[in-house]
């Protein structure tokens, strides 16, 4: 029983592993499709939100049986709780990945504007978060976990400074246009600040799969 137990355990890890892959790939290519003003490619990701969905129904079932039937304790209880709280994190970082297509696919009708470049900065800052993250989970790393909560923060004053720049820019414009293309500008870096917690939240759920700390809500020093 214990092999079996053991074999399936395996086997989740491999499709968690897969699917949080596969989302870090489809972050990356969504950013790369704005800053290159790729409509088609932004067009085709927003296509297959549904694979995505089907995974987390999947790996969540899978997590939902080996509970039922091998009653599990201590640490492999933990594991599993960890499992479901990731997976429906990678899911919602899978949804927001869509969202930004969309909004991506609208600034690509618009000229572009120069704050559009701290956004991608904030996209560049996102994606090494998530590789990051999902190397401290691969690892059970939980120093490298903590060191991607902690980066939060940054992330949130680069949100910040875009908000004041498309505050600023709003004050001055006239153009109803350029007014559309600002709004659609902050939705993105709102999205993308998103996703820095959904991140936040699998780094911290790293530190429970280890010994069972729960650090949500508290500030690291």
């Amino acid at each position: 029983m214990k092999m079996i137990f053991q074999r399936e355990i395996d086997a989740l890890k491999g499709d968690v592993m897969r699917l949080s892959g596969e989302i870090e790939m489809r972050l990356a290519l969504v950013l790369k499709a704005i800053e290159h003003r790729d409509a088609d490619t932004l067009r085709e990701w927003m296509g297959r939100d549904n694979e995505i969905d089907e995974k987390e129904v999947q790996i969540e079932e899978e997590c939902l049986k080996i509970l039922a039937l091998h009653q599990p304790v201590a640490r492999d209880l933990r594991f599993l709780v960890a499992m479901i709280k990731i997976n429906n994190d990678l899911e919602r970082i899978g949804d927001i990945v869509v969202n930004i297509a969309g909004r991506g696919i609208k600034l690509t009708a618009f000229p572009s504007i120069g704050v559009i470049d701290k956004v991608l900065k904030m996209g560049l800052l996102v994606k090494d978060m998530l590789r990051d993250c999902l190397d401290a989970l691969i690892n059970v790393d939980v120093a490298k976990a903590n060191a991607v909560i902690l980066r939060d923060d940054n992330l949130d004053n680069l949100n910040r400074d875009v908000f004041q720049t498309v505050v600023g820019l709003f004050s001055k414009e006239t153009s109803t246009i350029t007014v559309e293309v600002l709004i659609e500008i902050y939705t993105v870096a709102r999205y993308l600040e998103r996703i820095g917690d959904h991140i936040t939240n699998i780094a911290e759920d790293v530190a429970y799969l280890v010994d069972g700390t729960i650090i949500r809500h508290q500030r690291l020093t």
